[in-house]
């Protein structure tokens, strides 16, 4: 079923996180502070909201390079959508060319820090760590005729990688809700 991302308050600080990369080790918010911009993407591998962008997100990590620290954070029930365990999402990740660090957020207690409504959900951060963006990759949507660009994303990037703001008006994310172990929803 498809669900919007939340539109969070721009300015909101990005809550932390601790946790493991589906390669092992795990990766902090603090890893990634010092960046200009910081990209927390909420993923999953069954989604075919997902799916769709997947080559586009890879596409865009690499025209940004290390002007733009970007996290994938897959958040769903993989019990109940085995899809979306670790080595399914490394399938994936090999799969749309990801080269960013993969999270699994097995508590789903980032997901709900973040507000994470849905797969694909986007969080773009200034260097401050504050919500400059949170909304869609572009108006490219499964069935519809519109091409993969990001270019919703890529104008949020390049405004705040150049300093400047990010338009308030922003388009909600379009994609699967997350899916939630028993009884985790958020209220």
């Amino acid at each position: 079923m498809a669900a919007n991302s939340f539109m969070v308050p721009l300015g909101t600080p990005a809550p932390a996180f601790d946790l493991t990369a589906i390669d092992g080790g795990s990766v902090s918010l603090e890893d990634l502070k010092g960046s200009p911009a910081t990209l927390v993407i909420f993923l999953s591998n069954h989604c075919p909201y997902v799916r769709h962008v997947e080559d586009g997100i890879a596409a865009l990590a690499a025209g940004y390079g290390a002007r733009l620290s970007i996290v994938a954070i897959s958040s769903n029930d993989s019990v109940n959508y085995p899809d979306d365990d670790p080595t399914h999402l490394a399938e994936q990740a090999e799969r749309a060319g990801f080269t960013f660090p993969y999270l699994l957020d097995e508590t789903q207690e980032v997901a709900k820090a973040y507000r994470a409504a849905c797969t694909p959900d986007f969080f773009l951060y200034d260097a401050q760590m504050r919500l400059a963006y949170r909304g869609e990759f572009d108006g490219s949507r499964p069935g519809n005729a519109e091409p993969v660009t990001g270019a919703s994303l890529r104008a949020a990037i390049d405004a705040v990688l150049a300093g400047d703001p990010v338009p308030e008006e922003q388009h909600p994310s379009l994609g699967c809700g997350i899916k939630w172990k028993p009884g985790n929803a958020p209220a």
